[in-house]
């Protein structure tokens, strides 16, 4: 999943209105128009669909697309405007109480991603008491699939989230314990690339990523990326 940001101030320079990214023939490209980096400012549905509505020119027909956004109502242009599609949402509906309910309706892909607070609040958010990081995803996503099933959506995508309200040491033990997620029977999403807590190693963490189970890179670098998915299926572990 090849990363293009819309936005003048996504976390990563690289990704803002990179749509030379589609050269590289991503097998999904993730297109966001308001940026989650930490501390980062809200902006409204109006401007949020006005970045989306440029990017989606540039993009219409060219690439499988996943649309980052937590409005229902931006779901709706979107699919009158381009059709099926799949909705990443870092807030997994807890945002806007209509998504889950029009993503059902559509018969539309979800991503749900693990977060605290918002990427305003959420750096100071981290502690998860004594049932640690894992036990707190397990419970997350275990209410998320009853609440995916009562909407009526089958098709979702598991993102547990890494860096958003979590520490370095966190994330690894996320990465470390990956295969622990697999009983929801979801796909796992990965979000590490060029992270603050890869420290700049953005491949050997995918590669960790796909040794513990991932199943989808959510990416900068399609070509590196690729690279490492077919260094990992190479690899006897």
């Amino acid at each position: 999943m090849g990363i293009i940001n819309a936005t003048p101030d996504s976390f990563a320079p690289e990704s803002r209105y990179n749509y030379s990214l589609l050269d590289d023939k991503p097998d999904i490209v993730d297109l966001g128009a308001v940026s989650s980096r930490p501390g980062a400012a809200d902006v409204s549905e109006a401007e949020e669909w006005r970045r989306l509505e440029a990017a989606l020119d540039v993009i219409h027909g060219r690439c499988p697309l996943s649309v980052d956004t937590f409005r229902s109502g931006i779901v709706r242009r979107v699919h009158a405007r381009e059709g099926r599609f799949i909705v990443n949402d870092i807030y997994a509906g807890r945002q806007d109480e209509a998504m889950l309910d029009t993503v059902a309706e559509l018969g539309l892909g979800y991503i749900a991603m693990h977060m605290r607070g918002t990427p305003g609040t959420m750096d100071s958010l981290c502690d998860y008491g004594a049932g640690g990081i894992m036990e707190e995803l397990k419970n997350f996503f275990g209410e998320f699939s009853l609440k995916a099933t009562r909407s009526g959506i089958s098709d979702w995508i598991l993102d547990p989230g890494l860096g958003f309200a979590k520490t370095t040491e966190q994330n690894f033990e996320i990465l470390e314990r990956l295969e622990e997620l697999r009983v929801f029977g979801r796909p796992i999403l990965i979000g590490a690339a060029d992270k603050r807590f890869t420290g700049g190693k953005t491949e050997e963490v995918h590669l960790l990523a796909l040794r513990h189970g991932a199943d989808i890179l959510r990416v900068h670098n399609v070509p590196a990326a690729r690279a490492t998915i077919e260094a990992a299926a190479a690899l006897t572990y």
